[in-house]
């Protein structure tokens, strides 16, 4: 049993002490313009499903969905997430085009398939391993559900926030 047991232990320290070599001698891609590893987008993919599964909240929003705050949710989706996930017009700016991992275009790839509370957890804790940051430190809460709020509801706007929506400029910069 006891030899059993170093086998085991000698087995780990090889383990570590090769991932370690791995990431040392620069194996392991740090650049943001090469393909992940698949080890790496299978933990990542699988962490985040985890942690949404297990975080996200599941009641009712508790923001009213009104025309104030869905007009409220695009400013701030204009001032904190039009750069990286576009505007309207669902063309990448320069910065989502250099993304890794790239930023969904969210007026072609929207969200409003996904549960709220899904969409709440990605905005207020950002997605680790990505381009995504957490708004918990810069939005409060009700920020948060109006930019909820306006993704969720982003393909069957009223009228007057429709017309905002649309007046937010592409962050696409000139050829």
């Amino acid at each position: 049993m006891k030899k059993f047991l170093a086998g085991v232990v000698a087995a780990w320290v090889v383990l570590v002490i090769g991932i370690y070599a791995f990431v040392s001698f620069g194996c392991l891609p740090a650049n943001a313009d090469s393909k992940p590893p698949i080890i790496e987008r299978w933990m990542a993919h699988t962490s985040l499903r985890a942690s949404i599964r297990r975080e996200a909240p599941q009641g009712p929003v508790p923001v009213a969905l009104t025309d104030a705050n869905l007009e409220a949710g695009v400013k701030l989706y204009a001032a904190n997430c039009a750069v990286c996930h576009g505007a309207s017009d669902g063309e990448p700016s320069n910065i989502a085009q250099g993304l890794y991992q790239h930023a969904p275009q969210l007026a072609q790839d929207g969200v409003a398939d996904d549960p709220e509370g899904v969409i709440y957890w990605k905005v207020k804790h950002g997605i680790r391993l990505t381009g995504m940051p957490a708004f918990s430190p810069t939005l409060t809460e009700e920020q948060v559900w109006q930019v909820v709020l306006f993704l969720k509801h982003m393909d069957s706007l009223p009228a007057g926030v429709e017309k905002t929506w649309k007046s937010v400029p592409s962050a696409k910069t000139a050829d």
